[in-house]
């Protein structure tokens, strides 16, 4: 699986893959049928999810390497993540040490199908909300 198969999964579920996902480690941004915005990320032996009001989008412009104007823009590309200053409204998490007995770094060497289970999983226990399929 990778993103472009994830997203296609996700839609037939009423969720959308926000660009600023990544499959290695796996970070995922979603848009719930809501608008609330997912965030959900494998590292160490942490999967996190963590979801926010759909205003903590941001996009942010990463400036061109010499700035000049004469051999690039002056501004380079627009990255959408979240604010810094976003707070999250609810989260949830799975210690895989105590779940799976990870010791190091296993969730961030999870596959993207495997992250997907679990974000799925981690996703039907949040508070009920017009979640298209995900149960």
């Amino acid at each position: 699986m990778n993103l472009p198969a994830l997203a296609d999964l996700l839609a037939s579920r009423g969720l959308r893959l926000l660009p600023g996902s990544y499959a290695v480690p796996v970070e995922l941004l979603v848009q719930l049928p809501d608008a609330t915005i997912a965030r959900f990320t494998a590292r160490g032996t942490t999967l996190r999810l963590r979801t926010y009001a759909p205003d903590a989008l941001t996009a942010i412009t990463i400036p061109a390497e010499c700035g000049c104007g004469d051999h690039h823009p002056q501004t380079g590309p627009s990255r959408v993540t979240l604010s810094r200053y976003a707070v999250p409204l609810a989260e949830r998490t799975l210690d895989g040490e105590l779940e799976f007995g990870w010791r190091r770094n296993e969730a961030g060497l999870l596959r993207l199908p495997d992250a997907t289970t679990h974000f799925l999983a981690l996703l039907a226990t949040l508070p009920t909300r017009e979640l298209v399929g995900v149960a």
